[in-house]
C-alpha cells in the first residue's frame, strides 16, 4: 500500500517571541561585534601560519596569532551561549542552532588541542600549525553555517516585514 505523502513542517528559525528577545538583546550585538573580529584574526593568522609553513619563518607572529584567534573563538562561545539561554531558553543545542553547536564543540576541540600542543610542546611546532590549520577548516564550515542562518533569518525577516504590510494595508480604517 502506497505511503501517503507527508510534508515536512519545518520550525521557524525564530519564533516571535524569540525574535523579539533577540532584537532587544546586548548579546545579539556582542555576538555582531565579535564574529566580524573573529573573521578578521582568522584572516590574518591564515596568511601567518601558511607563510611559516612555506618559508619556515615568523613561528611566534603564527603562534601569537592562532592565540589570539583562539580567544575570539573562546568569547564567542561563552557569550553566544549566554545569548542562546536568553533568546532560546537554553545553554547550546537549541533547536534553531543545534548542528551549528555540534559543529562549533568540535572547532572548540580542535582550539583546545592546539593550545595544549602549544603549552606542553607534545607536537612539533610544525604540527602545532597544521593543527591549527585543522581547526580553521572546521571554523570555515562553521562560519557557513552562521552564514546561513544569518541569511535565513534575514530572508524569514523580509517574508515576515512584507506579509505584515500586506496585512496592515488590507486592514487600514480607508478600506
Amino acid at each position: 500500500m502506497p505511503q501517503p505523502h507527508r510534508t515536512a513542517i519545518r520550525r521557524p528559525l525564530y519564533t516571535p517571541e524569540e525574535r523579539l528577545r533577540r532584537d532587544r538583546s546586548v548579546w545579539t550585538v556582542v555576538q555582531g561585534i565579535l564574529a566580524p573580529l573573529q573573521l578578521i584574526a582568522f584572516l590574518i593568522s591564515v596568511w601567518l601560519v601558511v607563510g611559516f609553513l612555506r618559508t619556515g619563518e615568523g613561528a611566534e607572529m603564527a603562534t601569537l596569532s592562532i592565540v589570539i584567534k583562539t580567544g575570539f573563538l573562546y568569547a564567542i562561545m561563552v557569550t553566544g551561549a549566554i545569548w542562546e539561554k536568553e533568546i532560546f531558553g537554553v545553554w547550546l543545542f537549541a533547536p534553531s542552532f543545534f548542528w551549528e553547536d555540534v559543529v562549533s564543540m568540535g572547532v572548540i576541540a580542535l582550539h583546545t588541542a592546539y593550545l595544549y600542543a602549544l603549552l606542553t610542546q607534545s607536537l612539533s611546532i610544525e604540527q602545532q600549525m597544521w593543527l591549527a590549520l585543522s581547526a580553521y577548516a572546521l571554523y570555515l564550515i562553521n562560519a557557513g553555517q552562521f552564514f546561513y542562518k544569518l541569511h535565513l533569518a534575514r530572508r524569514s525577516r523580509c517574508a515576515t516585514g512584507a506579509s505584515e504590510e500586506a496585512r496592515d494595508t488590507a486592514w487600514s480604517p480607508g478600506t
